[in-house]
């Protein structure tokens, strides 16, 4: 299926931007006749709002290089008797997923009610610069709340949000203004899987690069049987960033809940996509497919959820349900399995669920369980599954978590709201300091700032720390200027 840019004059507006009932299937819908492929400006930047000189930005998923990590230095490392300051914090809408940063303004994507909402703040003060907002009617198959999961992504003066109804829009970072967007569900057919749209998009070049997931018209609109559905090539969508313009399709594989990896190796530019039954390997700037590697537990209700880590020419891949985790090795054309969890085999080497797991010198770091029980912290080693240290706490505190890496340490979330500072250490887990936020009042026990759920990784810009839980925004100091 290709698209053709045509533009529709006035249908827009900051405050409610939903597609009406006579648009055309096949196009991206822009908001102005101004915004045509001709005239934008693909070179705009965003003023500078930061007042803090050092540090860098988190405009995207996992950061800078998409891999968790952070380049900057000189974090506290004692977090007792308030030292770790807050900066300021902000009641949140429905949603599970946390903002993105640049040039000085801290973009958020929540829901409120049946309205969608994407918002601006100044991320030295919380102060909100602009919103918006759209329609949706997005419901949970099993319950979980009804809000976005995936971030914002921030290129240059343009910032792409993708909602869990499948609503993918492109708006001014400068004042929020639409410029394009494409209802995907509708488009493609998506039938709707447990948790709607979870993957977040990558930016490769020119394209924005999409987990779709389409079936072929008249399939069922929800997944909630044992029956396989099938797709219809737009397992991948590439769009061209400025005009919404569909580039490439690839797969029938179904939408996961993974986000998009993209990898330089050698001198080739890869995307990942691991979809609802496995790794799919392509070449990012065509979409020319490599391979497909199974990988999905039998259970109906299995989410490949964790984003593929890539090093050199590895790329690794785990899941939570059933069958752990796989390292491959990749080339154009095709793959090799260097190691494997045994599927028959109960304690695997890593069971990443959500969380996406990061790999320093060697050995890789993450959360490995499928339910706070079960779930650990645990250091492997990369060539091998090797279990290297697993931080052993009783079974009643265990709970999942989600870590940042800077400065030599992770910072760890968990699910809960305890917020924990370890080395990245291979030989033994190495807890550093922990703190546990809680409201300033005069109560005995002040109830904590963030609540369960707390599942979105750390992010850390100009030396400030943002933590989200299930309905709260905090920005802390954690490297004073």
């Amino acid at each position: 299926m290709k698209m053709t840019w045509t533009p529709v004059i006035g249908s827009l507006m900051i405050a409610a931007c939903g597609c009406s009932a006579n648009e055309s299937p096949t196009r991206p819908v822009f908001a102005q006749e101004t915004e045509t492929p001709e005239n934008l400006s693909t070179s705009s930047k965003l003023e500078n709002l930061w007042t803090r000189p050092n540090g860098s930005d988190w405009p995207v998923f996992l950061g800078p290089t998409g891999d968790s990590k952070s380049p900057e230095t000189g974090i506290l490392t004692d977090w007792s008797a308030g030292k770790l300051k807050i900066v300021w914090q902000r009641e949140l809408g429905e949603g599970y997923g946390i903002g993105s940063v640049s040039r000085g303004r801290f973009f958020q994507f929540d829901r409120f009610g049946d309205t969608a909402r994407l918002y601006c703040l100044n991320a030295e003060t919380g102060k909100q610069l602009w919103q918006f907002e759209y329609d949706t009617a997005y419901r949970d198959i099993i319950g979980y709340n009804n809000g976005p999961r995936c971030s914002p992504l921030v290129d240059g003066n343009r910032v792409y949000i993708f909602g869990s109804e499948g609503k993918l829009h492109c708006v001014d970072a400068e004042d929020g203004r639409v410029i394009w967007h494409v209802d995907t569900t509708r488009e493609y057919d998506v039938v709707q899987n447990f948790f709607g749209v979870t993957s977040t998009p990558a930016i490769e070049g020119e394209l924005l690069i999409c987990m779709v997931g389409g079936s072929p018209p008249g399939s069922p609109r929800l997944y909630t049987s044992g029956g396989k559905l099938d797709g219809n090539g737009s397992g991948v969508v590439a769009f061209e960033k400025y005009t919404g313009e569909v580039k490439y399709e690839v797969t029938d594989q179904l939408a996961s809940c993974a986000s998009i990896k993209t990898a330089i190796i050698g001198e080739r530019r890869w995307g990942f996509a691991f979809c609802r039954e496995g790794l799919v390997g392509f070449e990012s700037v065509s979409g020319q497919q490599d391979f497909f590697y199974p990988w999905r537990a039998e259970k109906l209700e299995s989410v490949n959820a964790s984003m593929p880590v890539v090093v050199g020419d590895e790329v690794f891949i785990s899941e939570a349900y059933q069958i752990g985790s796989s390292l491959l090795k990749v080339e154009p054309g095709g793959y090799q399995v260097v190691w494997n969890d045994n599927e028959r085999r109960r304690d695997k080497a890593m069971r990443t669920h959500w969380n996406t797991p990061i790999h320093i010198d060697g050995y890789l770091y993450g959360c490995s369980g499928r339910n706070e029980p079960d779930a650990e912290l645990k250091c492997v080693e990369w060539k091998t599954g090797k279990t290297m240290w697993r931080d052993q706490l009783p079974m009643k505190v265990r709970e999942r978590s989600s870590l940042m890496y800077v400065d030599g340490h992770f910072v760890c979330l968990g699910e809960f709201g305890t917020l924990k500072l370890f080395k990245a250490n291979p030989r033994r887990y190495e807890l550093v300091t922990e703190v546990v936020l809680r409201e300033e009042t005069a109560d005995a026990e002040p109830r904590p700032l963030l609540r369960n759920p707390c599942w979105a990784a750390p992010i850390l810009a100009h030396g400030l720390l943002y933590v989200r839980g299930d309905d709260r925004l905090v920005c802390l100091e954690l490297i004073p200027q």
